[in-house]
């Protein structure tokens, strides 16, 4: 079961309110799989919907939510836990922190009534910041405010991320975000020559095959920006940074796919438009995409914030192997 080709998919309107295990028994009908067998893939952290890995199988689908067969179980990075965790800035209205790739930025709603050992088999970095925070503060994590949620960032992208740690935090954090005065930039690695540009569309939540994408008819979508400029030239790949001016969900990885430059890495956006895949040689074990820069004014104060992290291991050598 765990090599079946069954490739990544939108779920479709048929199958909304089904639940995950009904809907991937049907999609793998070909191999007549028992209701046991469909379980156990799921309970062996081999499913995730939309980047994160699920292990209920009694989960209820929505429309346009990607699930995704893999052939490896998911399990927690290394760096997903308090002690591994880089703290950057902690005050009492925000904190700000280093996220690793493969841990899921918050805690999927049909998540939030999981006891909490449950909780402890697939933590999130909302959970593993409090506890860090705790660790820091020598306090325990039950007695510290909730971790409030200004933003995310994709389950396989690594780098800069908030958390609000007081309502008026939340409350001036997300007007500074509305308002696209946050500064926000990525590093990714994308094959070909790219040219440095400014992309805009309006995008939707399904362009036609299931997927998030930009779309052409008036009056729907949201307005999304990325200005792309070109950090270094590769051998055939090309690392580029990625400003937002504006957040919308996989911003960057449709932009980018829609040029003709997925992702490297990229399981749900490596096709062109008109449905043409692009083969990814780049060996790229997760999605090469990583906050870099991050700033804001201080939701209290308003003085200027701003921190940079640098690629990580795991895409320093991916970019190196192609310099040479």
């Amino acid at each position: 079961m765990t090599s079946s080709p069954l490739a990544p998919f939108a779920v479709i309107a048929p199958e909304v309110g089904h639940t995950l295990a009904k809907v991937l028994r049907s999609r793998l009908h070909a191999s007549q799989p028992s209701w046991n067998a469909i379980r156990a893939l799921i309970e062996n952290r081999l499913v995730q919907i939309d980047d994160i890995l699920c292990t209920d199988s009694a989960r209820r689908l929505k429309e346009g939510e990607v699930v995704a067969l893999l052939t490896k179980p998911v399990h927690r990075p290394k760096t997903a836990t308090p002690d591994g965790l880089v703290i950057r800035h902690l005050d009492d209205h925000v904190v700000v922190v280093e996220k690793p790739a493969g841990l899921s930025s918050v805690r999927h709603p049909a998540e939030l009534e999981w006891s909490e050992s449950r909780r402890e088999l697939v933590p999130t970095l909302q959970d593993v910041a409090q506890a860090a925070i705790a660790r820091q503060l020598n306090r325990k994590p039950a007695s510290l405010p909730p971790l409030r949620i200004v933003h995310r960032l994709d389950k396989e992208t690594s780098g800069l991320l908030a958390f609000a740690r007081s309502a008026l935090g939340e409350r001036v954090l997300g007007m500074q975000f509305r308002k696209h005065t946050v500064v926000r930039r990525y590093l990714t690695l994308v094959p070909g020559n790219f040219v440095p540009r400014t992309i805009t569309s309006t995008l939707v939540r399904d362009r036609g095959d299931g997927r998030r994408g930009s779309t052409t008819f008036a009056n729907t979508g949201k307005k999304a920006t990325t200005h792309i400029t070109v950090e270094e030239k590769l051998n055939g790949y090309t690392l580029l940074s990625c400003r937002l001016e504006t957040g919308r969900t996989h911003q960057i990885r449709i932009h980018l796919s829609e040029a003709g430059h997925p992702v490297s890495g990229d399981k749900v956006y490596h096709r062109k438009p008109n449905g043409q895949e692009v083969p990814d040689q780049s060996g790229a074990k997760r999605l090469a995409l990583h906050a870099t820069e991050f700033g804001f004014e201080h939701p209290t104060t308003g003085a200027p914030m701003h921190w940079t992290m640098p690629l990580p291991a795991d895409m320093l050598k991916l970019v190196e192997q192609f310099r040479a």
